[in-house]
């Protein structure tokens, strides 16, 4: 494995982990029973919920700029 393989397997694990660690909008006994409540439906981020939106979306993007380059240049 490359330098790049192994960048690449740092970031997904860092994105596995932002994504573990963000709050669920569902509750949990909605989850298994299919119901879906429309109660937080329009409840805007706030605070670290927004800050760690915007770091998995940004680090999700790294990811996939390291996995087209991973692609190309191997």
């Amino acid at each position: 494995m490359t330098w790049l393989h192994w960048v690449l397997f740092a970031i997904a694990l860092i994105l596995i982990t932002l994504v573990m660690v963000q709050e669920s909008k569902d509750d949990v006994k909605n989850t298994f029973s299919g119901e879906k409540s429309d109660l937080f439906k329009n409840q805007k981020q706030r605070g670290s919920e927004l800050f760690m939106a915007r770091l998995t979306t940004g680090v999700s993007i790294v990811f996939a700029v390291f996995a087209v380059l991973a692609l190309v240049i191997i």
